[in-house]
């Protein structure tokens, strides 16, 4: 079984263990757009690129730093640019570099939920990383074709990808923003992908707060204050150059 985490000599609460379980099993199951095939190389590349990321950060343009050795087989030259610009350097990030990457061939949708996989895969690697334990071994693909089903009110509203307006959802949609008339941008982000948008739902709630949570500025039922929870996620935004 994934994710065991009783024997860590740390206190995790079930629901760590619950949503990195679930997360795996989204990683081994085909996307929207990618395969599953597809989708656990993006993880794998992910984890590669752990090996370059000081390189990356400190070279005086992203685009000089020699990458890593590819372990994957099915990406090609644009997507792996995009994992290791994303995971080592993202900071750097900028539309005039998204813009190559699609003038160059790379879908929006693609794009959306490749950032949905790394981010997952940071997320949970990352959370190992920091209570002393080993990476959780990367699932076995799941036979199966990608759905490929693009929202059809998408728009330009702004943003580097078409967005979905929260009053313009299909009705197959219509949950992912969870029934309210307004979703922050960090969220709407991912709509082009509306299963990712709950993925981070999923993981936001167990990691973090819900997203009703989010507006309560009191106490809630967890081992920290919500004082620290928030001093914690400001430390962490910070050592990652969130630009929010």
């Amino acid at each position: 079984m994934y994710f065991d985490y009783q024997n860590t000599g740390v206190g995790v609460p079930d629901r760590f263990a619950d949503a990195h379980q679930r997360a795996w099993t989204r990683l081994a199951s085909p996307g929207m757009w990618w395969t599953s095939t597809e989708k656990i190389d993006i993880a794998a590349e992910t984890r590669n690129a752990e090996n370059v990321r000081d390189e990356y950060r400190n070279s005086l343009s992203p685009s000089i730093a020699d990458p890593p050795q590819k372990v994957s087989s099915t990406l090609d030259e644009s997507i792996l640019e995009a994992i290791y610009r994303i995971t080592t350097d993202p900071a750097r990030l900028s539309r005039d570099w998204f813009n190559t990457l699609i003038e160059r061939g790379v879908k929006d949708t693609h794009y959306v939920e490749l950032v949905s996989v790394i981010t997952t895969v940071l997320s949970i690697d990352d959370f190992h990383r920091g209570i002393g334990i080993d990476l959780e071994d990367l699932p076995t693909p799941i036979k199966g074709d990608p759905l490929r089903r693009r929202p059809t009110s998408a728009r330009d509203e702004g943003s580097w990808v078409n967005t979905v307006p929260p009053a313009q959802l299909d009705p197959v949609d219509d949950d992912i923003y969870g029934g309210r008339d307004s979703a922050p941008n960090v969220i709407r982000a991912l709509s082009l992908v509306p299963p990712e948008v709950r993925a981070l739902e999923d993981m936001h709630e167990a990691q973090y707060l819900t997203y009703a949570e989010m507006g309560e500025f009191v106490n809630l039922d967890r081992s920290l204050s919500r004082a620290q929870i928030e001093f914690v996620a400001a430390k962490v935004s910070v050592a990652n150059e969130c630009f929010y």
